[in-house]
C-alpha cells in the first residue's frame, strides 16, 4: 500500500525463518505477491500489505499460532534491518531506544505521524508503548516487535530489563507460551500494548559495536530517511493516516487535514496538484483494502465490509460491484476455488 511500507530485509528475514520452520519459500512468496528478486537489497521498500500477507501465510503454513512471537524471539532486528545494527552500536539502552524512535521507519513505516514507539511514565514506572492506532487489526506485528525488544537485549544484559508485558489483544496461543518467551507477567486485553521497564534499564550499557561503526551506520540511515521522505507523496501520507481509521467510516477531510497540519482547502489543493481528490483517495483505499481482505479466506464479506468502513453489507456490495464489476461473494467463491484463480 502506498505510504505504508517495509524494508526488503524485514520481509526476507520473515521468509527465511518460515522456510527454516518447514514452509515452502515459493508458496509464501507467491501468497505475499513478492518476486524473490525484490528481496536482494535489504534496504529496498516493499508494500506493507505484502509483509502482512506473508506473516498470515507463515502462521498457517507453519501451523503455529504463536509464529509471530517465535519469529521475534529468534531473529534479532540487527539480522534484518540497519535499525537493529544502530541500536546494537548505541552506548546505553536509553540511547538504543532513542535510535529506535529516530529510525524505526526504515524497518517499517505504518504510523500516520511521529515515531511508532514512545517512552511513557505510568504510575511512576517507565514503559515503552506501541502507538499504532489500530493494533487489533494486525496483533502479530506487536507480538513480533515486543518479542524482539525483550529477547534481543537479553542476549547481552545481565538481568531482565522488561518486567511486565501488556497486549491490547487477546492471546493467539497458549498463555504459557507468552510467559515462556517473555519470562515475566503478560497481561492481555489491556487498555494499551506496552512494556514495563526496570527503572534503571536506561543506563545499562549496550555498545556491541565500536562508536566508529555507529557513526557509519547513522550516516547511511540518515540518507535512507531522506530518500524515504523525498519519495512520499501527499497521497501516500493521507493513506497512511486513513488506514488505521478506515473501519470507522465517515472519514473526515477536516480531521485528516488537521493531522497533517493543513487547512481543508490546502489539503484539497495539494491533492489536486497530484491529480487526486480526497474522496477518490478514500474510495481507492477502500477498493484496494477490500480486495486485500477478500483474498484472505479467513475474512468474510461482512467482516470485509466492516473493515473498510461500510455500515452494512449491501452498501459494501454496491461499492464492490462498482469497483470490479462483480459482487464480493463472487470473488470469495473464485478465491476459494484455488490459487490459480484470477480476479
Amino acid at each position: 500500500m502506498a505510504g505504508a511500507s517495509v524494508s526488503a530485509g524485514l520481509v526476507r528475514g520473515l521468509l527465511d525463518y518460515a522456510a527454516a520452520r518447514g514452509a515452502d519459500r515459493a508458496t509464501l512468496a507467491a501468497e505475499a505477491g513478492i518476486d524473490a528478486g525484490a528481496l536482494d537489497d535489504p534496504d529496498a521498500r516493499l508494500p506493507f500489505s505484502s509483509y502482512e500477507s506473508m506473516m498470515r501465510a507463515a502462521v498457517a503454513r507453519c501451523h503455529d499460532p504463536a509464529f509471530a512471537l517465535h519469529y521475534g524471539a529468534s531473529v534479532d532486528l540487527a539480522e534484518v534491518s540497519i535499525v537493529g545494527l544502530i541500536m546494537n552500536a548505541s552506548e546505553t539502552m536509553a540511547d538504543a531506544f532513542a535510535q529506535l524512535q529516530r529510525y524505526c521507519r526504515l524497518a517499517m513505516e505504518i504510523a500516520g505521524s511521529g515515531p511508532r514507539f514512545e517512552l511513557a511514565i505510568h504510575n511512576g514506572q517507565p514503559w515503552i508503548a506501541d502507538r499504532r492506532a489500530d493494533p487489533q487489526s494486525f496483533p502479530e506485528l506487536t507480538e513480533t516487535a515486543f518479542a524482539r525488544l525483550v529477547c534481543g537485549p537479553r542476549r547481552f544484559l545481565q538481568k531482565p530489563h522488561v518486567l511486565e508485558v501488556h497486549f491490547s489483544h487477546s492471546p493467539r496461543a497458549a498463555r504459557e507460551e507468552y510467559e515462556r518467551v517473555f519470562q515475566c507477567p503478560v497481561i492481555f486485553s489491556s487498555p494499551w500494548s506496552a512494556l514495563r521497564l526496570d527503572p534503571e534499564a536506561g543506563s545499562w550499557r549496550v555498545a556491541l559495536q565500536p562508536r566508529y561503526v555507529f557513526g557509519i551506520l547513522a550516516e547511511k540511515a540518515d540518507r535512507l530517511i531522506k530518500t524515504l521522505d523525498e519519495a512520499a507523496t501527499l497521497r501516500a501520507r493521507v493513506e497512511a493516516l486513513l488506514l488505521p481509521f478506515l473501519h470507522k467510516g465517515g472519514i473526515s477531510a477536516d480531521k485528516t487535514a488537521a493531522m497533517l497540519g493543513f487547512s481543508r482547502q490546502t489539503l484539497f489543493r495539494k491533492l489536486r496538484s497530484e491529480g487526486a481528490s480526497f474522496a477518490a483517495v478514500v474510495d481507492d483505499l477502500r477498493h484496494r483494502m477490500a480486495l486485500h481482505y477478500l483474498r484472505n479466506n479467513n475474512i468474510s464479506v461482512n467482516e470485509a465490509a466492516y473493515l473498510t468502513g461500510f455500515s452494512d453489507r449491501a452498501a459494501f456490495s454496491r461499492a464492490f460491484k462498482r469497483w470490479t464489476g462483480k459482487g464480493p461473494g463472487e470473488m470469495r467463491k473464485e478465491r476459494c476455488a484455488g490459487p490459480n484463480t484470477q480476479v
